[in-house]
Order: structure tokens, then sequence, then C-alpha cells
């Protein structure tokens, strides 16, 4: 007899425990208490936990047809409390079947809604289980990303993408952004399950481990098929309007009609984080200005961070923000499993030409984890043994730790045979292009292709150099920047609305505006932030542009998360960084560096450069552009230098250098003073006056310690001499004093904020003069 679904004891007993029929979860257990004795003497109950449909949650799996419910109807789990079990005892200690007390506890893995596409679901819950199993295996991670997202990362390279598994870099090659970069397992399983050789199976067992190719957040420098560093949120959605900046200018630059080289879009996922984080709105702010209609961001809105439910701290109305900021926004209500509606809004956003386009893509963080999806757990920490059981349950997912099925592997590798196809495809359209336009097509391969300088720029730099006098090197840099913008095309940038007193304009050079894509100068407005990562995203668009962005020094307060990412992902920005110390004067304090140079200094792969003249400008334009793997700061005077008489780009390139010395062939100097920028002439003058008092006096130009650096030992010490320790050296420069004392034994520095005032009563009231500079040597020799 079988009533409310549950078989007879009679059946029960005859049956194997999967044919048990019970309307209950899969992970439900039964618990009970069972009372044995031993040799005839009662013991104690011990607790036996079952489970209903499979392995008991601890021990050896349990066969339940050993066990019947007597007589009793069963309707729900809570009928089961009270029900008798005819439990057989173990013939070795002859327990007596007395049972004391029975419960039920559901731990629930339902089965979750799929896509109903046997094909789809397969491969989205591929990158799930990869997701999964990885940060399982690393026991550190965030598998709550990419299970939700899976359903669009599918949607998106399945349909939409275009690239080439087996050449990354691509130059057509659509660009993928993952700004909600903790969420990188949802990027390294499509790139290792659409054939890219950056990324194996064996890489992806490493996930988070140290040297792996699949850290825990993507780095571009690590990973081909990463285009960009992300991590800290917004930064990805800000490197993206870059990187749809740099398609939207090479494409007006370079297509004709009929020849379209440059054709592709940027698409980038992002989260609550993005969102939120302040960047984010100041670059989809120009985005929506320049109206970069080729940009399509897919908005994860799973309403939960770290702390939990976003409504804690989030509750606006993204959609209308982005509507505001001039996109174009449509929602996808179930993002979990609509997959035709994730198609059509994709499909929508790709024909809004005069917008970029927000998808807000409706989701549920964790999707399939029955007891952690939608909650802060799955945010960031691996799911647990147990967890991860169930979640496998709940997908009705069969295979192995890492297993991907053959079917679905083999349906996601046709990529590489398409990406291939559609190479070959550019190629021919290439070839076609050299002929019909063979200028254009020689600036082309020069730039974009082999990301080669032009013959001669470095020539143009030292002529400007020496046509040029006495001045503010803020205005050397404008000198050097009109001598390179006619025969360097790739050179773009502008300032956060201070070109007048960066002086960052170029002659002749139309700005990059909605209706003037082919402008070179770009209005960061006053977004300093979104200014370093749209940079970022335009060198690493990896077609050969050079940016450089320009602000005040003090504003690099504003952009230094940017910064350190250009040097954490090798992007070779060239920074130009105006009003370099209290000497600017009158603004006062607010707007006067002090501890800039020597927090840049502390910066890994960052050149910080500070130029003493015109001649030493060009040179820090010449490593700038020299360098293709480490971002430049160009720390600039506003106050007028005089030109030096022995400056020497030669001698800036090797980041210090003997600028005079009156000591005899052979001889020792008596003391050696070293400064940076405009602090030069300052001990220049002073070696003069000490010099006529009958002193050995050597003077050392410091434009760039990282630079020095790399020097040999023998340069080196041919510069500051070991038999002239540093209890003979002296630094001058105008500001902090950090780092110093690895060089010299004493300081004319300021460690302290400036103060409001014309800059030369600033310097003299900070001790920066000549006098002072004196003072302290004599107190030495």
């Amino acid at each position: 007899m079988e009533r409310h679904g549950v078989e007879s004891s009679s059946s029960l007993c005859r049956r194997e425990q999967s044919a048990i029929k019970c309307n209950l979860p899969k992970a439900a257990f039964l618990t009970y208490s069972v009372p044995y004795m031993v040799s005839g003497v009662s013991g104690k109950s011990r607790d036996r936990r079952h489970s209903l449909f499979g392995s008991s949650s601890v021990g050896k799996p349990t066969n339940l047809s050993r066990r019947s419910f007597l007589g009793q109807e069963i309707d729900s789990a809570q009928d089961f409390v009270g029900c008798k079990v005819n439990y057989e005892g173990s013939r070795r200690t002859r327990k007596t079947p007395m049972v004391t007390k029975i419960e039920m506890v559901e731990t629930a893995a339902k089965p979750v809604t799929q896509t109903g596409n046997r094909l789809a679901d397969l491969c989205i819950d591929s990158i799930r289980f990869l997701a999964i199993d990885a940060v399982e295996n690393a026991k550190s991670g965030h598998p709550g990303m990419p299970m939700g997202m899976a359903p669009a990362a599918y949607v998106l390279f399945e349909n939409f993408l275009k690239f080439n598994p087996k050449n990354p870099f691509w130059v057509n090659r659509d660009r993928f952004v993952l700004s909600n970069g903790h969420g990188s397992m949802l990027l390294y399983a499509l790139l290792y399950l659409c054939g890219y050789d950056s990324v194996t199976l064996e890489d992806i067992k490493k996930f988070r481990h140290i040297h792996s190719r699949t850290p825990g957040h993507p780095e571009n420098i690590e990973t081909a098929g990463v285009e960009v560093t992300t991590g800290p949120l917004g930064q990805g959605i800000a490197n993206a309007v870059g990187l749809a900046a740099a398609e939207a200018h090479l494409a007006a630059v370079y297509n004709r009609p009929g020849h379209d080289l440059i054709d592709h879009y940027t698409y980038v996922f992002m989260g609550d984080g993005c969102v939120m984080e302040g960047i984010s709105n100041e670059a989809c702010s120009l985005a929506g200005h320049l109206k970069l209609g080729k940009l399509i961001a897919i908005y994860d809105d799973n309403s939960i961070s770290i702390d939990g439910k976003t409504d804690v701290a989030f509750t606006e109305d993204v959609g209308k923000r982005y509507e505001a900021l001039g996109w174009h926004v449509v929602t996808v209500e179930n993002g979990n499993f609509d997959l035709q509606a994730i198609f059509d809004a994709i499909q929508k956003a790709k024909q809004v030409h005069d917008k970029p386009s927000l998808i807000r893509l409706k989701t549920t963080i964790g999707y399939g984890s029955p007891n952690k999806a939608n909650t802060g757990e799955v945010h960031g920490a691996a799911l647990g043994a147990e967890e991860v059981k169930l979640t496998r349950e709940s997908l009705s997912w069969p295979f192995k730790e890492f297993e991907v099925p053959e079917e679905a592997l083999r349906h996601y590798r046709r990529h590489i045979e398409t990406g291939q196809r559609i190479e070959r495809e550019w190629q021919a359209k290439w070839e076609a292009y050299k002929k019909a336009f063979p200028e254009l097509a020689a600036q082309f391969e020069r730039t974009v292709l082999n990301k080669k300088l032009p013959d001669n720029w470095e020539s143009a730099l030292i002529s400007a150099a020496e046509k040029g006098g006495d001045m503010a090197t803020r205005q050397a840099s404008q000198a050097m920047l009109n001598a390179l913008a006619p025969m360097m095309p790739e050179l773009v940038g502008g300032s956060a609305d201070l070109a007048p007193s960066c002086l960052t304009m170029m002659k002749n050079v139309p700005s990059f505006q909605h209706n003037c894509r082919e402008g070179r100068y770009f209005h960061f407005g006053v977004r300093e932030h979104a200014m370093g990562a749209i940079s970022n995203g335009l060198y690493h668009h990896n077609t050969g542009l050079r940016p450089f962005a320009a602000t005040f020094f003090i504003f690099t307060d504003y952009m230094r998360a940017s910064i350190r990412l250009s040097a954490l992902s090798r992007a070779a920005v060239i920074y130009i960084m105006t009003h370099d110390s209290v000497a600017l004067g009158e603004d006062g304090p607010t707007h006067q560096p002090i501890e800039h140079l020597a927090s840049f200094r502390a910066m890994p792969n960052v050149y910080m450069l500070r130029p003493a003249d015109v001649t030493e400008t060009a040179a820090a334009y010449i490593a700038a552009l020299k360098s293709t793997s480490t971002p430049s700061i160009l720390a600039l005077s506003r106050q007028k230098l005089p030109k030096l008489k022995n400056s020497s780009v030669e001698g800036c390139l090797k980041g210090a250098y003997i600028l005079s010395d009156n000591t005899g062939s052979g001889g020792t100097p008596d003391f050696i003073l070293t400064a940076s920028g405009s602090e030069v002439h300052v001990v220049e003058n002073a070696a003069e006056k000490l010099r006529q008092e009958g002193k050995s006096i050597r003077v050392v130009s410091f434009p760039c310690w990282e630079l020095f650096e790399q020097q040999s030992r023998e340069y080196q010490e041919s510069v500051f001499p070991p038999n002239v320790g540093k209890e003979l050296r002296l630094v001058c420069e105008a500001g902090s004093s950090f780092g110093w004392e690895r060089y010299v034994g004493h300081m004319v520095t300021i460690d302290q904020f400036g103060v409001s005032g014309k800059g030369d009563d600033i310097l003299k009231h900070f001790g920066i003069t000549v006098e002072n500079v004196l003072k302290q040597v004599k107190a030495v020799l």
C-alpha cells in the first residue's frame, strides 16, 4: 500500500533507496537515537543521521532498504516526528531496535530553474562549477558573481563577442572588461573553455596560487586575454571608456568607405561596487558626453555586497542616474535563466549608436547554491564542501571536481575556428587597404601594428630644447608637446580642466568630441581619477596610442589609484604634473605638494621625473616615450627657471649626473650638493660662492631616482664617490625629506604643509635659498 507518496514498510524493505518516494527535498536528513546493548549490557544512545536519498551527512552511505516506517501516514517532513523505525541492528553488537526519538532536519537542495536548453545549461554550468571548484580548491575567492553572471557571459561570448583565442592581441577584436574583477574565475573559466593558450585546466586548479596565471584579480601582465588589470572597483569601467574612445578615434582616423579596419565593441561586466565608486560616475559621465555608442556595460544588479543587502547604504535608482548621464538604459528582469531577454538587450544596445548602453541585469548572486545564494556569504568566500555538494544537486550537475562535459567543451572550442576565420577576413581587408591607401596604411602599420615611434622624434625634442631659454618647465613641456604633435599622430591626451595652466594644448590639434572623433586632445573635465583610468584604457587598447594626462601635482591625490594601476599593469602613460612645489604661491597649502615626490618615488615601477630646465624637460619626454611598460610623472614648475649651462639630455637619462665640479683631475670634492627640478639652480649658485672661497664643490642634478638606480654601480659611484660620504653631501628640494637619507646626510627640505603668499617669499620662509644652503654647508666644513 502507498499513501501520500511514501511506500509501505514491506515494500520499502524490498526496494533500493533510489526508489523511495516522498515529497521532500533531496537534502532531507532523518535523525533518530538507537539505544543498544553489547553482550547483554545496556549502553548509551547513539545518534544516527541518514539521508533519505543518498549518503549520510557523516560516515558511510546508508542503505535505506534496511529501514521502514511502521504504519505511519507521511504528508510532510514534520510527520516523520514520532515515527517508529524498524531498525535492523548489527550482528556483532546485537543492538536492540529500541527507538526513543525521531526528527527531521531539512537542508534543502531544491532543483533551481534553468534555461530549458540542455546544451546552454551545460555550457553555463561549466562556467559556474569551474568557478566553484577553483574557489573551493583555493579556499579563497568570490564564487557568487560567476555563478550569477554565467548566463550573461554565455550569451555574450556565444553570440556577440568577436575574438580569436589563438591570437588574443588581434587588433580588431572586441574588448571585454571584467570591472567587478573579484569574480575573476568567470573570466578564467571562459578563457579556458574558449581555447586560449594562456589558461589551462591546471592553471584553474592553481587559482590564487603564487606564480599562477590565474591570480585573485585579473592582471593583463599575467594572462593573455585579460585586457586590463581590474580589482579596485570602478577602475575597469573607467578603463573601458578609454578602450571605447580609442576605438572611436582610430576608426575616424583610418576607416574609409568600404574599408573598415577598426570596427569593434567594448563590453563590460560591472557590479554594485563599481556603480557605487565615484570613479565610475566620473568616467561614465564623460562617456555619455562623448556619445560612445560602442561601449556596452552589463550591470550585475544583484543587490548584495560583502555587508549583505546593498540597501543598507545604496538605494538610488541606478537606471535613472545613467539616463541622466546620457546613457541608453535597458533592464532585464531575469538574468538567471532568461537567455532570450539577455540576447535582446545586447542586440538592442548595439543598435543605439549615439549613446553608451547600460544593461541592468537583475541576477541572484550565487545562483544555484541552496543556502548561500542571495546572501553576502557567497560574495567573497568559498561555499564549503557540503554546500558545493548541495549546489551540484540543485543544478543537477553529476560531474566531478574540475570536470567539464565534453559536449560543452567541444561547443566552446568552436570559437577557435570562428576566431581564426574572422581574423583571416580582416587580414584580407588589410591587404586591400594597403593597396587603396598606401600612406595611411604605412602610418597604421607603424603606429597601430608595430607600435614604433617615428624617425627623428628624439632630435625633434632636442632641437626644441636648444631653441628654448629661461622658462618654467611647464612651458618647456608645452614646447615638447608641440614638437611631437605634427609627427606623432599616436600622441593623445589632455588635462582635467587645466589646459591654460598646465599648458597642454597642442597647436592645430582638434579636441576629441562626439562630432570630431579624429581629435586628439581630451577635455577630461574636473575628473582626475577617471582621467588616469581612461588614459590607462587608451594605452591598453594596445594599438600604439601614447596618452598623456595633466593636472596640478597636488591633484595626484585624486588619481593615485589610477596611477598605481598604470604602474601595476605596465601602462606607460605620461602624467604631466605642473605647479610642483610651494613656489606656486598664493593658492596656499591646499594646492602645494609636499610629500608627493616621496610618495611616487616609493611606488614601484614609476619614473618620477623632475627636470631642472628646458633641456632636462626634453630628456624627461625622451625617457617617458622610450618606456613601454613604466608610467612617467613629470613634475614641472609654475615659475620661470634659468636654462642651466651644463644641463645634459644624456646625463638626465641616467637619472643623476655631474652638472658642475671644480675639483681637479683625480681629486676628491670637498662637498657634493644635489637637487632636483627648480632647486638645481639654487645649489649651483651656492656652489659658485663656495668655489670662490676655495672649496672644491660638485653639483649633481638628480631628476630621477629610478633611472639612476638602473645604472651600473660603477656609474653611481662616479657620481657619488664612496670616499665622499653622506656627511659631506647635502640635498636641497622643496618637498619632503623622506627617502633622501639613502644618498645624503644633510637636507634643506620641507616637512610641513605650505603657506599662502608670494612664491619667492614662501621659498625664503622655508629656507629654500642660496643663503641657507651656504649656511648648512659651512656648518659642516
